[in-house]
């Protein structure tokens, strides 16, 4: 499974908190790259639903990796 930012924000309007099939569904209706519902098809099944991108992707970069520097004092 491989991640990128871009692949991921095929994700971000998705319905969360959603189930391994409801966004692979939502993948699917969107048009997203068929790399973005393959990743999708390599989660573990589960009965809890997903509640946002970060817990398919720890790695996915937040406002915080882009904007570190916004706390210093000038």
């Amino acid at each position: 499974m491989i991640w990128t930012i871009e692949l991921a924000s095929y994700l971000d309007d998705a319905p969360w908190p959603a189930t391994k099939e409801e966004l692979i569904d939502y993948a699917v209706r969107t048009g997203a790259p068929t790399q973005v519902v393959q990743n999708l098809e390599e989660l573990e099944d589960s009965d809890e639903p997903y509640e946002s991108i970060e817990e398919i992707w720890p790695d996915y970069p937040t406002d915080e990796d882009f904007f570190f520097e916004d706390d210093k004092e000038y």
